[in-house]
């Protein structure tokens, strides 16, 4: 792999920054986490680059400023009459809850003019998710079911993270209609056990990595917080069962990094167990900090 492009939205994020109430300020969003770390890790000849769109006004500039800063190579489109989403965490006994302010957000417009998946050639990896599909309106999901398609004809590698969060959708059905949709595009899938149970009724992690590996994905992982992950690849099974952590602080963006690790692990030569465990090593250390980009 030369160049992982990652595809969606990154947001302003408003993160507790202790326990007067304070909040700190910094840009996050599912698919720009697993990019961030995954720059971290990857080989320094791996070009990890971040496909969206962004507005004309300071918080889009600071939020390009912040990506280059971090080593991401930023596709961005601009849109003057539009700027970033906000989103703001709260937090309980280590789990988050989060309210957001994104109706004009430019990145639900990544894909008005998008024809070809920039720099990609053969071997190379695209990373996306459900919430980038939910962002977008049907035009654009079907202009980014398009360029995925060539893509992938092409020799690039497609992963996805069906990410559930019903309420960036009209209904469930939508949801879960589309979702699949965005899995018949994918080589890998990454899937989170406890939201596919909630929405697809699926009675365990085997039946829940049966359903993306019907949909066309070869490799599936099948994450399940602190208990064991369940990997199919190609009719083979493998379990691991993640490192105890002793305190969890921060449970935001836990998968995003789960993912980086397992996707650059995979193309660094490691083992599919031993990817898998390189997730749940990244993940473990996210966790026991606050916020979603954490000092590794």
């Amino acid at each position: 792999m030369k160049r992982l492009l990652c595809i969606g939205e990154c947001m302003l994020e408003m993160a507790p920054a202790g326990e007067d109430g304070l909040y700190r300020a910094g840009f996050a969003g599912d698919t720009f986490n697993t990019a961030w770390y995954a720059r971290k890790l990857a080989a320094p000849e791996v070009e990890v680059a971040y496909l969206s769109a962004v507005g004309t006004d300071d918080p889009s500039a600071r939020l390009e400023a912040f990506t280059r800063a971090a080593g991401i190579v930023p596709e961005f489109g601009k849109r003057a009459d539009r700027t970033i989403g906000l989103y703001m965490i709260s937090l309980e006994n280590g789990e988050r809850s989060f309210s957001y302010w994104r109706a004009t957000s430019a990145a639900r417009t990544l894909a008005d003019d998008l024809e070809t998946l920039p720099g990609l050639t053969a071997g190379d990896m695209v990373f996306f998710s459900g919430i980038t599909l939910a962002i977008l309106p049907e035009a654009g999901r079907k202009r980014l079911y398009a360029a995925l398609d060539r893509a992938r004809d092409q020799g690039v590698r497609i992963a996805f993270d069906p990410n559930l969060r019903p309420r960036l959708w009209p209904s469930t059905d939508e949801m879960c209609r589309t979702i699949m949709e965005g899995a018949a595009r994918a080589d890998i899938a990454l899937p989170s056990f406890e939201d596919e149970a909630a929405y697809f009724g699926d009675a365990d992690s085997a039946a829940c990595a049966a359903r993306y590996r019907s949909a066309g994905a070869a490799t599936v992982v099948v994450k399940d917080g602190a208990n064991e992950v369940y990997l199919l690849h190609e009719g083979a099974v493998i379990t691991v069962c993640p490192d105890p952590v002793a305190e969890i602080v921060d449970s935001t963006a836990a998968g995003d990094a789960f993912n980086a690790g397992f996707l650059v692990g995979l193309d660094g030569g490691l083992t599919l167990e031993d990817a898998v465990r390189q997730g749940c090593r990244l993940s473990a250390r996210v966790i026991t900090q606050r916020g979603a980009l954490v000092s590794l």
